[in-house]
């Protein structure tokens, strides 16, 4: 298994072999799109990219955690938190790259 991270120019660039436009532009699109993404998620919407996964924001409440090494109640205050939901034909898809 690869330990590679796909960049957003790693994106980039695949839009523009794929697509042909230039590298400038296809870097212009996909900072366009993840901007969209990231402002939706902000403001409290959910995004869903078919066949691919759903991103959502949830709320979490505040309670009392503790911390492991030494015992002690923490508190753990209220927060926003991001979640990913894979679709079936991503979770298949990723499955079916475990078995080569």
């Amino acid at each position: 298994m690869s330990n590679k991270t796909l960049t957003r120019m790693d994106l980039g660039e695949a839009v523009f072999r794929e697509v042909g436009l230039s590298r400038n532009e296809s870097a212009g699109l996909v900072e366009s799109v993840l901007g969209h993404m990231s402002d939706a998620l902000a403001s409290g919407k959910s995004v869903k990219i078919s066949s691919f996964r759903t991103f959502s924001v949830r709320d979490k409440n505040a309670r009392i955690g503790r911390n492991p090494k030494t015992g002690e109640e923490v508190p753990i205050l209220p927060r926003r938190v991001l979640t990913f939901r894979p679709s079936h034909l991503m979770k298949d898809r990723v499955a079916a790259g475990n078995k080569s």
